[in-house]
């Protein structure tokens, strides 16, 4: 009870203490149980609860803490973003340029430096300075693409922002580059068509206008712009368009050239005329407004005409062999790629001399020398003239176009050298220490060892015995393969090798090499010729003289030192035996040019083809003619006009071009040569024992030569009846020619002699001997 009362106590206290306003009462809630001390010992049930128009507190907090988040992410989103452009822009580098951005067409030249032949290039640019392009060619094109290059630091965000919703809304693409980052794309980074590659694209647009001049910029942008026509560059569109150079356009076209950069393939006057006038027209607005010109300028700047789109194939004609073979040599030095000289921007000047270069063309050539429809179709020339001192060509003829035929019939069509071959047989013999007075068996139908058939002399001719400067000048395949036989035709080809005939088919395997029968190109037998020309020094054939950077830089000079290859006297001894064949052999024709002429004329197995290879001490020509069929097979060439079909015509054409081309010029003389040999060699088994001379009207007998150092022993020109014979013969003759070389001068028939200078497998073979 004592406890009961106490409880009701505090109750009716707390009660009055409520009832009474007191600010710190608690007015007791119904259902509760308090302890004597007033504390809550029970609650009742609850209720519902009473519902008003404010939020919950908790809701508000949920809300709150939401919108922290957003504002969280959202500030952190543009903190990542800070940081990002800040690291890209930190970490963006200029980087080298692109490659295709500086490639450069290389032009070649030739001899003078100045006249061009043609050029290498992937594109057609020329990059020049812009120092001397009036300002009105960059102010065109900074008003047609970027009207704020000269103040924006690179970039146009409202052009980009304009760009982008474009893209967005209308799934177009649509451009906002400035020209700097036009300039970074196509300069540094390639074409960019992702917008990854266009943020990158305009962080180094930024960089760039921090790290380089705005003229700066502009040149390279010009350099680099293409402005259709195939051209590439402010240069090069100039001559596409106006044939002149960019210094010298004037504003008009500057302008329309700057209102076509968008698309210059559409928008070119050959394709739009309209649209380009259009173009043009806005260009100078824009010129006028931003005062880059004069209203006066402006009215008086009228619509430029273009020149015609230039159609020539620089590989056309004859320029294509040229271009082709400059380009094989300076990639086989190893010091230039096919790509370089397509982008390098170089000048090469090349050893080929203009004038004598068309003479060359006008001379050989079919086409060009009046012989169209006399010369059989399908016959094929080929021509090379050199400087044997140093090598370097001066002018060729390789086919009349390139484009048709590709076949460069200098340096890669073979035909059969013939008698040219028999120069290194001698050669070879001098170096043996034969003496060129030793007499031979000059008649025809011979056998020789390890060949069945009969050799013979041209048409069957027989010469008698004749020593080896006869038997050369008259070209004599008995005599040459009596010289094979001592030699051995691995030497005679070895011989040729070291000369320069550098053709591993050339190995003395075919048992007529000494006659020829080999097929090589003129260019290996011109550089072999030279060799002998040079007094055996052997230089190193070339059509390129140097390459140049565009500044004017050399890094390529050509080899112009020569090989000492073989002892000079005995080179210049063969010389000496080979201005017979031009003062009394078979190539007379060649006395014409005035000169000293040293040469050997070649008529091939079968005549299916002929040449001739003359020279003095400075310039050295060959000239070859050849027959194939439609498969490519050789074919005996036929008679034409008055030429036989032999090496006459080769002879003449040579003759026709070195008149002109020697014209002018002093004659020169070979070195003195000194026989130092022995007349029938070392071992005194080389030729006959005895020599004798008969005519028609009488037999002579003569002290045999055998001294040693004695001079060129040769007939009298006049004396045409007088053969020279020696005894001994080792092979037989037909008819009624004795072997000792006694008896009439009654010729053996024709003896299937009907080639110069080879053996066929029927062993009847012969020299043309053009008088």
């Amino acid at each position: 009870m004592e406890t009961m009362v106490s409880r009701t106590r505090s109750v009716s206290s707390r009660s009055k203490s409520a009832r009474s306003g007191s600010a710190t009462s608690t007015t007791p809630r119904v259902g509760t149980t308090y302890g004597v001390h007033g504390e809550v010992l029970s609650k009742p049930p609850q209720g519902p609860k009473h519902t008003s128009h404010r939020a919950p507190k908790k809701t508000r907090k949920h809300k709150h803490l939401v919108l922290k988040w957003v504002l969280g992410i959202f500030a952190a989103l543009i903190a990542a973003g800070i940081g990002l452009f800040a690291y890209m822009y930190i970490t963006t580098e200029i980087p080298q340029p692109e490659k295709f951005a500086l490639a450069e067409k290389t032009t070649v030249y030739y001899n003078d430096g100045t006249t061009p032949i043609g050029s290498y290039a992937e594109q057609n640019r020329e990059i020049i300075s812009c120092a001397d392009l009036p300002d009105y060619v960059g102010n065109a094109i900074v008003a047609s693409e970027d009207r704020s290059f000269y103040t924006n630091k690179g970039i146009d965000p409202i052009g980009i922002a304009r760009a982008f919703y474009n893209n967005l809304t209308t799934g177009s693409r649509q451009g906002g580059s400035t020209i700097t980052q036009q300039y970074a794309e196509r300069y540094y980074l390639g074409e960019t068509t992702s917008y990854v590659g266009k943020l990158r694209e305009a962080f180094l647009a930024v960089k760039i206008a921090q790290a380089q001049d705005k003229s700066q910029v502009l040149c390279n942008y010009m350099n680099t712009i293409y402005l259709g026509r195939g051209a590439y560059g402010i240069q090069a569109a100039a001559k596409a368009y106006f044939g002149k150079d960019a210094k010298d356009m004037t504003l008009s076209e500057a302008a329309m050239l700057a209102g076509i950069i968008p698309a210059p393939s559409v928008w070119t006057p050959d394709v739009n005329p309209k649209q380009a006038e259009k173009r043009y027209k806005r260009v100078l607005n824009i010129m006028d407004e931003d005062g880059y010109i004069t209203p006066d300028e402006k009215k008086a700047a009228k619509f430029p005409q273009t020149i015609e789109i230039q159609q020539n194939n620089q590989m056309s004609g004859p320029n294509g062999y040229l271009l082709t073979m400059v380009q094989n040599e300076l990639v086989n030095t190893k010091a230039f790629s096919k790509q370089d000289l397509e982008t390098g921007g170089y000048k090469i000047v090349t050893t080929i001399d203009k004038s004598k270069q068309d003479l060359m063309f006008s001379t050989i050539s079919p086409s060009q020398n009046g012989m169209q429809g006399i010369v059989p179709d399908g016959m094929q020339f080929g021509a090379l003239s050199v400087n044997p001192k140093d090598g370097s060509i001066i002018s060729l003829y390789a086919g009349d176009d390139y484009l048709t035929k590709q076949l460069n019939n200098v340096t890669q069509a073979t035909y059969e050298v013939g008698s040219t071959m028999k120069p290194f047989a001698l050669l070879a013999a001098v170096n043996e220490g034969v003496s060129l007075n030793t007499y031979f068996n000059g008649n025809s139908y011979r056998t020789f060892p390890g060949i069945t058939e009969t050799v013979s002399n041209y048409g069957g001719e027989n010469l008698g015995y004749v020593n080896l400067y006869t038997a050369t000048e008259q070209s004599s395949n008995t005599v040459y393969m009596d010289l094979q036989t001592k030699l051995g035709a691995q030497k005679i080809a070895e011989t040729a090798r070291q000369a320069g005939v550098d053709d591993s088919s050339l190995d003395g395997s075919n048992p007529f090499t000494v006659l020829g029968n080999n097929g090589l190109t003129l260019k290996d037998m011109t550089q072999g010729y030279a060799t002998l020309a040079n007094q055996g020094n052997k230089p190193t054939l070339h059509i390129v003289a140097q390459v140049q950077t565009a500044n004017g830089t050399d890094l390529y000079n050509a080899p112009t030192s020569a090989e000492q290859t073989f002892e000079a006297n005995n080179a210049n001894l063969v010389t000496k035996a080979l201005t017979g064949v031009v003062q009394r052999g078979t190539a007379t024709e060649a006395r014409a040019t005035g000169h000293t002429i040293a040469g050997k004329s070649g008529t091939a197995n079968d005549s299916n083809a002929a040449s001739f290879i003359g020279y003095t001490p400075s310039m050295l020509t060959s000239v070859a003619m050849w027959y194939p069929d439609a498969n490519g097979n050789p074919q005996q060439i036929p008679s034409f006009g008055r030429w036989t079909g032999g090496s006459d015509y080769p002879v003449h054409l040579f003759t026709e071009y070195m008149k002109q081309a020697l014209a002018d010029t002093p004659n020169e003389t070979f070195p003195d040569a000194t026989d130092n040999g022995k007349v029938g060699g070392p071992d005194g088994t080389w030729g006959t024992g005895a020599q004798k001379t008969w005519t028609r009207k009488q037999q002579t007998t003569v002290t045999p030569r055998t001294e040693e150092n004695t001079q060129q022993t040769t007939p009298n020109q006049t004396e045409e009846t007088q053969n020279t014979g020696q005894g001994g013969g080792d092979g037989g003759n037909s008819g009624g020619i004795p072997a000792n070389g006694d008896g009439n001068d009654t010729n053996g028939g024709n003896g299937g002699g009907t080639s110069d200078d080879n053996s066929g497998n029927n062993g009847a073979n012969g020299d043309t001997s053009q008088q």
